[in-house]
């Protein structure tokens, strides 16, 4: 039984206990008991339970930026791309791009903003990442003007091989379900860096796109 019909029987009763002083409450004692029971374990299942200054050190330790937020901030500025698509394998599409990278909400998350050309068309895209220091993840978000879904991945940082490694879901237009994505991005040095993402077709992953990217002087 559920709590609120539980509480709208008991005040059933008590209004009714007015003419029957001992009204029979027999019958209820085990929803009761177990309405309690069902409580109780809900409330064991949660977190432990942080005193006030513990929960403070823990909120406060993930609002503020860290070693992956500075360097994620080194990334900023604008750069230029040359994009290569495969949308046709057998016949690639090279196009150029801009993308301005600038660090926001107190240098948590960096904003990146994609101007250029895809398949003839003006293309624009807007990416967020983050760095979730609760979770020791990367978290990034992508949109733009040819869907109208957002593309959502998490990751690590391989610093052996300066790579960030991403994976995620991205919408299939064709079947309106969720297919994989992912993404690496490999850092050859300050001014220059490379990415490429595949993505699943038809169950299989093929490659979607790979870029070099050059920071404007």
């Amino acid at each position: 039984m559920k709590p609120a019909t539980l509480i709208f029987l008991l005040l059933i009763l008590i209004a009714a206990g007015c003419k029957n002083p001992k009204p029979d409450l027999s019958g209820l004692k085990d929803d009761v008991d177990a309405t309690k029971m069902d409580t109780q374990d809900m409330s064991d299942s949660t977190v432990p339970e942080m005193d006030s200054a513990a929960m403070n050190r823990a909120y406060e330790a993930w609002m503020t930026p860290g070693d992956m937020h500075k360097w994620m901030s080194k990334w900023d500025g604008t750069w230029t791309a040359d994009v290569t698509a495969y949308m046709d394998p057998s016949a690639p599409e090279k196009s150029t791009a801009t993308v301005v990278n600038k660090m926001a909400m107190n240098g948590l998350y960096q904003m990146s903003d994609y101007t250029g050309t895809m398949m003839g068309m003006p293309f624009q895209g807007h990416g967020i990442m983050a760095y979730d220091n609760a979770k020791k993840e990367f978290v990034s978000t992508w949109i733009d003007n040819m869907g109208s879904g957002i593309m959502v991945m998490t990751g690590q940082f391989d610093a052996a091989t300066n790579t960030l490694h991403l994976k995620g879901t991205s919408t299939d237009p064709l079947t309106g379900k969720d297919a994989m994505i992912r993404q690496e991005v490999k850092y050859v040095d300050d001014n220059t860096h490379s990415f490429t993402i595949w993505g699943e077709m038809q169950g299989k992953e093929e490659k979607f796109m790979d870029a070099t990217m050059k920071r404007k002087s």
